[in-house]
């Protein structure tokens, strides 16, 4: 089941507040490396998505793995236009849906909170069977009540 809102504002928090930080540095990079797909709000999967492209790293197309610009003046100053130009985010996305960035996330965003966001970022719900039905054992047949 992808991220919820407060979950997804608490990683884009996280990639924009503390990118300085060389604990969280090689996290963000992870993350940045994660699909789409686990943010489930549409502006907040934008503003993701621009995040995922603005800070990628120059490489060679052939030979090196995506890498991440995290840290310095270059992921500062993408952080900045996406602030100051919310058009370049993407269509329909304003000022207000980026006034979060830049902020720092919380006491509550640890270590152990990181990994069970990556758990929340990959996790399918499984089908729930009806309860009504009664679930046949393996080689075992139902036979239907006749009255």
């Amino acid at each position: 089941m992808p991220l919820d809102a407060d979950w997804g504002k608490k990683v884009l928090q996280l990639i924009t507040a503390r990118y300085d930080d060389r604990r969280w540095r090689k996290r963000i990079e992870k993350t940045l490396s994660l699909p789409p797909s686990g943010i489930a709000d549409q502006v907040q999967r934008q503003i993701f998505l621009y995040f995922k492209l603005g800070l990628k790293a120059y490489k060679s197309r052939r030979a090196d793995p995506d890498t991440w610009i995290v840290g310095g003046y270059a992921t500062k100053e993408v952080i900045e236009r996406a602030k100051f130009q919310p058009h370049l985010v993407g269509p329909g996305i304003s000022k207000e849906d980026l006034a979060f960035l830049g902020t720092d996330p919380g006491e509550e965003v640890t270590d152990a909170w990181w990994d069970e966001m990556l758990i929340q970022w990959f996790d399918t719900p499984e089908e729930a069977t009806p309860a009504d039905e009664p679930t046949d054992g393996p080689g075992e047949e139902r036979t239907p009540v006749t009255a």
